[in-house]
């Protein structure tokens, strides 16, 4: 439970870093950044899957670079839905879930622990 605390938390951080790198990002307030981190997660959860599905022959012929444009897709949506929240255009969500991905990622990577190496055992 809290590890799932400390990835949303992180993603809200990630939220609240974004609009100093991109201004074409805005975010209210913390609050907002949960709220708009859990709708985030819940589209990825149910509704990017399918997008993937439904868009697999043109992600094939990409090599997988469509999914930035679902990626985006998901983030535009986010900001449509929710007050508090806005992005400029489509063009610059897709820019913004990029973004937002390295950040999430580079705060994950320095602030979540790691699991220890398992060690087999030797007879």
């Amino acid at each position: 439970m809290m590890r799932i605390l400390l990835v949303w938390g992180i993603n809200a951080g990630s939220l609240l870093l974004l609009p100093m790198i991109m201004p074409a990002v805005q975010v209210a307030s913390f609050g907002t950044a949960l709220v708009v981190a859990v709708v985030l997660g819940l589209l990825n959860a149910v509704l990017r899957p399918v997008l993937i599905l439904l868009t697999l022959p043109i992600n094939l012929l990409t090599l997988g670079l469509f999914i930035l444009v679902i990626n985006g897709l998901m983030f535009w949506l986010a900001a449509n839905f929710l007050e508090g929240f806005t992005v400029s255009s489509f063009g610059w969500a897709i820019g913004a879930a990029l973004l937002y991905s390295v950040i999430s990622w580079a705060l994950s990577s320095l602030l979540m622990p790691r699991p220890p190496p398992v060690q087999r055992r030797r007879d």
